[in-house]
């Protein structure tokens, strides 16, 4: 039997493997993963046939469970993307807005947008629409380069069928519509609220043209010359049907969610669609519908087979993720952090900082928001149980604190600096700031929702 004190000494180096394996030897975050789900299994009193069963059908299980929805939901996001679906539910979403306050139609646009759509693409689609903005009304690009960081980071952080918070409800044990109501919510808000406290943060005037925008870059002028050339040639599908692939899923959830909630017990067709791979296979099937008139029957599998060739990395380290979680749930870690950090550990308020601040280590350590959100639910389920609220603001948590602070070890820090035509200290004050107030914010409501709602 090992003691509590060894278990923790084991779980403290099994996440110093995971960060030496991805930061030093540039290995892939699923095969550091692996490597310290071994070490945590064996360390942790598992023999070593045990620890391998114990990963595979930790993989397995997580793959089981969300693979086939988010590679569908992948699909989903890129068909959205290629048809110009998505350029107009951005563009009506923006135009909404006066234009003096569009860079909140932007933001929300981003928000909307995460929630089919990976965040480097949703940047993509929409940061020439917020340059064409700020040329016409006169704005600085560090507004729009942060309020669309913050649209797109929030919704990828909480609201399904993004990975982490589509992974959340199995790792936790909750219904998958409980994420979704409760992300769309804290999301909304959110958004609203780091929006109005970025703007007035810049709007004291840490922003300098000089050190923080690349005068070399031509990205600024390309971008907008492309989107016009875009809009003049590309014709595309109705709002109404630009927002079908997007409703479908969620809808379906949520009646899933509601037949459990109202009937004892609960009636088949609610199951039938609240389940996550139908709602998210009759999503994708919309997307497909809406997608064929405006991009060709030849360029549909041409579209799916680019979204998988990103869906694969993903896929891998949420996998790996569940083999983790499910070696340091066997070695029964959970027990061991109450009993050495005591009855305070199940007290709401500590354990809702734990959460956050074990996601923030790792998003600041390796970058990946993704890895970062993994990881801390891994981690935070073997107590969740023990504590005095539900599961889903631990969740909330542990994503947030994955979505604190990205710098130049992430890829998405790079996407936004290189797409708006800043220097690195620009894409810290935009990119890194927007995403860390944003993560901040969730993790408050997320507090104020635990404390207030406990079970």
């Amino acid at each position: 039997m090992v003691s509590p004190a060894m278990l923790i000494v084991a779980l403290v180096i099994a996440i110093a493997i995971i960060l030496f394996c991805i930061i030093v030897l540039k290995l892939n975050a699923s095969i550091g993963m692996v490597l310290a789900s071994l070490f945590m299994g064996v360390a942790g009193g598992l023999d070593l046939m045990t620890t391998m069963d114990t990963i595979s059908s930790g993989f397995g299980s997580m793959m089981t469970s969300i693979g086939l929805p988010v590679g569908f939901g992948t699909i989903l996001g890129q068909l959205m993307s290629d048809s110009g679906a998505a350029d107009i539910i951005a563009d009506k979403l923006v135009s909404a807005f006066p234009e003096k306050r569009s860079i909140w139609g932007l933001s929300l646009a981003g928000f909307v947008l995460s929630i089919p759509v990976f965040f480097d693409v949703t940047f993509i689609i929409l940061i020439p629409i917020g340059i064409t903005i700020a040329a016409k009304i006169d704005m600085k690009m560090c507004y729009v380069t942060g309020c669309l960081t913050i649209g797109a980071t929030t919704a990828h952080c909480v609201v399904p069928p993004t990975p982490n918070p589509l992974a959340a409800a199995d790792i936790f044990g909750f219904d998958l519509g409980i994420m979704m109501i409760v992300g769309l919510v804290v999301g909304f808000i959110t958004v609203l609220v780091s929006d109005f406290i970025y703007v007035k943060i810049h709007n004291r005037g840490i922003w300098n043209e000089e050190k923080d925008v690349n005068h070399s870059s031509n990205v600024v002028n390309e971008l907008v010359a492309a989107r016009a050339a875009q809009n003049d040639a590309k014709a595309r599908p109705s709002f109404g049907m630009a927002l079908l692939p997007v409703v479908i899923p969620v809808v379906c959830i949520l009646f899933g969610t509601l037949g459990t909630a109202v009937f004892d017990e609960e009636p088949l067709i609610c199951s039938f669609l609240g389940n996550k791979l139908v709602a998210m296979t009759l999503g994708t099937l919309g997307a497909y519908l809406v997608s064929l008139p405006y991009i060709g029957r030849e360029n549909l599998e041409k579209s799916a087979g680019e979204a998988l060739k990103s869906a694969g990395v993903v896929l891998l380290i949420t996998g790996a993720g569940g083999s983790f979680s499910s070696v340091i749930t066997a070695t029964g870690i959970g027990n061991a952090i109450v009993s050495l950090l005591g009855t305070d550990t199940t007290s709401v308020i500590p354990a809702m900082f734990l959460a956050y601040f074990i996601g923030m280590i790792f998003r600041v350590a390796q970058g990946s928001g993704t890895v970062a959100g993994m990881t801390s639910m891994g981690i935070m389920a073997t107590i969740a149980p023990a504590i005095g609220c539900h599961p889903v603001w631990i969740a909330l948590a542990c994503l947030s604190g994955g979505n604190s602070i990205g710098h130049v070890n992430d890829s998405g820090f790079w996407v936004a600096t290189n797409m708006s035509g800043l220097t690195v200290t620009g894409g810290l004050k935009t990119y890194t700031l927007g995403s860390f107030i944003s993560s901040v914010c969730i993790f408050v409501l997320a507090l104020i929702g635990a404390l207030v709602i406990p079970l």
